[in-house]
């Protein structure tokens, strides 16, 4: 009998694997919609290419693989039997970017075959909306053929695609960090208006105070560690500049005119951006090749250090966010190409046969734009490839990683164009960029705004308040 139940039981798991992205998850997340659940499967496959190259370039691996008898050329062996493995490629940084290449083609081919799906009624939505499967099977077959790539000039070539790549990602997840930003400050700005409202409130006046301090420290820690008094004028160059201009759209964020025309700004979301900014800071001035700072090789590999390992935490996190992602920021969802507040509530349905359906929401229109989304995702596998290489390019001949200073400018670029993104997410609406309708509509001071005592309205601008809402939240109780 348990056994009929298990047979069963696998082939619905079979049906649901050839079959939709709610079929396969239905009972994980059931209050989710179709358009939620098929962006969490796609990372979910992101992940699992991350997960075996962070496994094939553990220290020790060649060594364990070649006591595998009769696996590796020039490891152990079985007697008539002849070894056919290079372990010298299926570990260490040439799995990393085979691994990489393999994902970044099979986004690729996706981004290509989902160009201007407009909703689910689209044939090819149902493409990206099932045959998991079969998809699992495509990744697998790209990735058993990327190790078959010679040597040649492929790393060379693929770490400058890498570098290009992982450029525009940085600047994905800041836009990212950015809506998370948002999205906190207004969540936790409707609870404090719907009861403890000085509970809330001091919640992100601490968070935003640690970010700033964190920030600070790191600021700190990079001119003992990263500077010399009479030397590395580059490192201090970064350093000054970039929290010059921290402290600048700090400022901006809390300015009047752009808290009334862009309400949800405030030094929370600032603070996160000044955290971000200094790590991507962090992270360039480890790859400077100079000799003043840094070994300019490194024969014995890892990317387990610091600055790796909060690349992979905030990798993680942005990957797991653009799939659940519902944002009301106008500029935000244009950058993004998804459409506002749409796709985190879900609703549910229950079939006849008592099972629970998640709700296709995009018959009317899709809520994200799928061939973008497969982009950002080939980037993503981009990112990751050098971060787990720690951005040093692989020199075939001499089996070592070198540090470039081309690595270094990428990053420090990004930075500043990161930065030149969140600032054009506080003044867009006052340079009236946006469309009308994006753009909240202008309320004069009331008596009662004008009469409100100075500190009050002060810490509500630290978390982002704006003062029409102030005032009418004030309104309301001088009603009751």
């Amino acid at each position: 009998m348990g056994a009929c139940m298990a047979l069963c039981s696998l082939a619905s798991c079979a049906s649901c694997l050839c079959g939709s992205a709610p079929c396969l998850l239905c009972g994980c997340c059931p209050s989710s919609y179709n358009s939620t659940v098929t962006r969490l499967l796609f990372s979910f496959f992101l992940l699992l290419g991350t997960l075996v190259s962070v496994i094939m370039i553990l220290p020790g691996m060649e060594t364990q693989l070649r006591k595998i008898p009769g696996f590796c050329q020039g490891g152990t062996t079985i007697p008539g039997v002849e070894n056919h493995v290079n372990c010298d490629v299926i570990v260490g940084y040439k799995s990393v970017y085979r691994m990489c290449f393999a994902m970044a083609c099979f986004f690729f081919l996706f981004s290509a075959i989902m160009i201007r799906v407009k909703s689910s009624k689209d044939p090819r939505a149902a493409i990206q909306n099932g045959f998991w499967f079969f998809k699992f099977l495509i990744l697998v077959g790209i990735t058993v053929g990327a190790f078959f790539i010679p040597d040649g000039t492929f790393h060379d070539v693929w770490f400058y695609f890498g570098i290009v790549g992982s450029f525009m990602f940085i600047l994905i997840q800041l836009i990212l960090l950015i809506d998370f930003a948002h999205s906190w400050n207004e969540v936790w700005m409707r609870n404090a208006e719907e009861g403890n409202s000085k509970c809330w409130f001091s919640g992100l006046l601490f968070f935003t105070i640690l970010h700033y301090a964190l920030a600070f420290a790191a600021i700190v820690l990079f001119y003992l560690y990263y500077t010399k008094p009479d030397n590395c004028t580059e490192h201090k160059f970064f350093i000054s500049f970039n929290l010059i201009l921290c402290v600048i759209i700090s400022v901006l964020s809390i300015l009047p005119k752009v808290q009334d025309a862009s309400p949800q700004s405030g030094l929370l979301q600032s603070s996160i951006i000044t955290m971000y900014t200094m790590y991507v800071t962090w992270s360039a001035m480890t790859n400077n090749p100079s000799k003043s700072h840094a070994k300019k090789t490194q024969k014995i590999f890892t990317w387990w250090d610091a600055q790796g390992i909060v690349g992979l935490v905030i990798f993680l996190f942005c990957t797991f966010y653009a799939s659940i992602r519902s944002s009301s920021n106008a500029q935000v969802n244009r950058l993004m190409q998804t459409e506002e507040g749409k796709g985190t509530v879900g609703g549910e349905e229950v079939g006849k046969d008592g099972l629970r359906r998640v709700v296709d929401n995009e018959e009317d229109g899709v809520t994200y734009n799928y061939s973008f989304f497969h982009f950002h995702l080939l980037l993503a596998s981009l990112y990751i490839m050098m971060t787990l290489t720690n951005w040093y390019k692989p020199d075939t001949t001499t089996q070592a990683m070198q540090s470039t200073m081309p690595a270094v400018w990428v990053k420090i670029s990004s930075s500043w164009l990161s930065l030149g993104l969140y600032l054009w997410t506080l003044v867009a609406p006052l340079l009236k960029l946006v469309h009308p309708a994006d753009k909240p509509n202008p309320t004069h001071p009331s008596p009662v705004q004008l009469a409100t005592p100075h500190s009050t309205m002060r810490s509500h601008t630290l978390t982002g308040v704006s003062r029409t809402a102030m005032n009418n939240r004030l309104c309301c109780n001088i009603n009751h």
